[in-house]
């Protein structure tokens, strides 16, 4: 089947969707990247499930939204059945959120998705790191005490991103005046450009000091053309630092500490929302600084270990003991 490019040049829209069908969906992309403000990698999500499932429609003979029963959108689950329930759930709420706004525009008289339920799977728990274990990641990544720009970049990202349990986005698209080493706060800017004040422990603050004061001048003054005056963490040659190479920072850094399995960012954001409801802090209190819209997200993010529940259950319980 082929597609047309959409505005950030991926082809994921299907040429030979009915009209009625491929203006609804340029109208609902349109609605949710400008109106509802979601981040581009949102509105990429919902275009790549929304297509696969207007193209799925179109094959059925269904030209419109308004021809769609419940049981299309059972069967186009149904066909899903080969992929995980965590890709099928995705993929069903893009749905939903599609035809709640056919419904809101006046294009159908209900909500043939209504009713129609994500198939249950198991939850599986994120990765995360001991306390022993951030400890060694972070001596790692200091190399030493080395004062190379490089390392010290590397031990201030680390450290930046357990303090504050940031997204990997958000540590790359932090700016200089976005840090508040003095009174410890940083402001992150998450999902839908929603801003929060997030506290900066003493370590971090210590590291990005370091980092701001021997290792950043060195790194911009590579850059072969325009200095890049604004992001937090730079690259060898002088620009904001992407994310894959926050990555590649932290696979490195696990390796060296020893650590025996795969790690990624989110591990590190992980651990920061496990180590503080572990440590006695309540969940509200940890969605607020994940910048999670739904505290069930983060009860998903921020499971407690079965010692932990012991310990827990032992303080608490009038007759553990």
């Amino acid at each position: 089947m082929t597609s047309q490019h959409d505005r950030e040049g991926s082809r994921t829209i299907p040429d030979d969707l009915p009209k009625a069908m491929a203006d609804l969906l340029d109208q609902f992309l349109a609605y949710t990247g400008v109106e509802r403000g979601l981040a581009p990698a949102t509105v990429k999500a919902y275009r790549s499930d929304l297509s696969m499932y207007a193209g799925w429609l179109s094959r059925q003979g269904i030209r419109s939204l308004d021809q769609v029963t419940k049981g299309d959108v059972e069967g186009f689950l149904a066909g899903l059945s080969s992929e995980s329930p965590a890709s099928r759930s995705r993929r069903l709420a893009a749905v939903h959120e599609w035809h709640k706004f056919a419904l809101q525009q006046g294009v159908t008289d209900e909500d043939a998705s209504r009713g129609v339920k994500a198939p249950k799977g198991t939850a599986s728990l994120p990765d995360v790191l001991t306390v022993d274990e951030v400890a060694r990641l972070l001596d790692a990544a200091a190399m030493g005490g080395s004062q190379d720009a490089v390392v010290l970049r590397d031990k201030a990202l680390l450290e930046f991103m357990y303090a504050t349990g940031c997204r990997v986005s958000e540590a790359v698209g932090a700016n200089l005046d976005d840090l508040d080493l003095d009174e410890h706060v940083v402001r992150l800017t998450g999902k839908g450009d929603k801003q929060r004040l997030v506290p900066v422990g003493s370590y971090a603050c210590a590291a990005l000091e370091s980092y701001l004061n021997l290792g950043r001048p060195d790194l911009q003054g590579r850059a072969t053309r325009g200095r890049e005056l604004t992001a937090v963490f730079l690259n060898k040659r002088g620009k904001r630092l992407t994310r894959q190479s926050v990555w590649e920072v932290v696979r490195k850094a696990g390796e060296r500490a020893g650590i025996q399995r795969p790690l990624h960012p989110h591990t590190l954001r992980h651990s920061f929302a496990t180590h503080l409801i572990e440590g006695g802090a309540d969940v509200r209190s940890v969605q607020e600084l994940l910048g999670h819209s739904s505290v069930t997200t983060t009860q998903i993010y921020t499971h407690v270990s079965p010692q932990g529940l012991i310990e827990a259950y032992q303080t608490a319980h009038p007759r553990a003991r």
